[in-house]
């Protein structure tokens, strides 16, 4: 196991240099373009280009250039925006990512709980009346655009209703810093975090249950009941585990993409300036070294995803973990 977890980490090391690499000769090495009047930006004078040429090494090979751009990306963190009146890329990012990162993370609470109490009990109780509205129920969640989905709730919160005793504690749009205030930042993401979670809730209850109710067929699952176990210790603990191996692949790659910038409507419509609306913003203004920034945060966050599913699996599947 220790060998599996060694190579996989080997190979997530090996993608993230290959991701840098063609992240790079995308916006840097495109024939016909110059490199240098994209970073400077729109009517940059003539001292502006000179100084980003010779700061970004693009008078000199293409390899020297790229450990320049990789050097101020992860090294010195010194990538400037010059479109944004030489602001540093990288705080920038730091600063809208624990935005992005809660907003995502209080989400998946919720529709990890609510998709498996979903799943679990549609697969127990498939065919009855309780399996057919948990699974429409799931359907009409998603149905429904996270966009509307935010305006409604805004229009109901923060304007018609907002003096009512329900919904009296909702502050105004916008973040609020766990370490300044933890009740205000719960009180500030609360929304964001179920009009979110809607969408996820309705796809992987749909997906557990399926899946759950497929293993009910297979040879250990019916092993299981011929020992004599009780119908839900045998649901649970043998066809829950198996089940979640296609969960978790889901919940991986969907946290990833949405701590990458995935939630960027959920973001403008809450006012949260997280990491999707500083991407929405840098290709706006063509700001070259922030969309590049941008990027390559989201890939590593996709990567490192896909390295921690392949390291659950070994806990989940004997079969990954035994090597068959």
């Amino acid at each position: 196991m220790v060998m599996a977890v060694l190579r996989r980490l080997g190979q997530t090391l090996f993608v993230l240099v290959g991701i840098s690499v063609l992240v790079f000769l995308v916006f840097f090495a495109t024939p016909g373009a110059d490199p240098t009047a994209r970073i400077a930006g729109r009517n940059a004078s003539s001292e502006t280009m000179a100084r980003v040429r010779v700061e970004y090494g693009f008078d000199r090979p293409l390899p020297v250039q790229y450990a320049r751009m990789m050097e101020k990306l992860f090294v010195t963190r010194d990538l400037t925006s010059y479109v944004n009146r030489g602001q540093k890329v990288v705080p920038e990012i730091l600063e809208a990512a624990p935005v992005t990162v809660s907003l995502v993370s209080g989400a998946a609470v919720i529709w990890v709980v609510l998709s498996v109490a979903m799943g679990v009990i549609a697969a127990a109780l498939r065919g009855s009346w309780v399996d057919r509205g948990l699974m429409m129920l799931g359907l009409v969640g998603i149905s429904i655009p996270v966009f509307w989905l935010g305006q409604v709730v805004n229009l109901v919160t923060q304007s018609r209703y907002h003096e009512s005793w329900l919904f009296s504690w909702v502050p105004g749009l916008g973040y609020v810093p766990l370490t300044e205030d933890p009740l205000g930042w719960f009180r500030a993401l609360a929304l964001p975090w179920l009009t979110l979670a809607v969408l996820f809730v309705g796809i992987y209850s749909r997906v557990l249950r399926a899946d759950l109710v497929a293993v009910q067929s297979e040879d250990f699952m019916r092993t299981a009941r011929a020992k004599g176990l009780s119908p839900a210790r045998v649901l649970l603990v043998h066809g829950l585990r198996t089940s979640m191996i296609t969960f978790v692949s889901l919940f991986g790659l969907d946290f990833a993409q949405l701590v990458g910038g995935g939630a960027l409507l959920t973001e403008v419509v809450f006012g949260l300036q997280g990491v999707g609306r500083l991407t929405y913003q840098a290709l706006s203004n063509l700001d070259l070294p922030l969309i590049m920034a941008t990027v390559m945060y989201s890939a590593v966050f996709v990567v490192i995803a896909n390295a921690v599913v392949d390291m659950l699996y070994l806990l989940l599947d004997p079969r990954v973990r035994d090597g068959r």
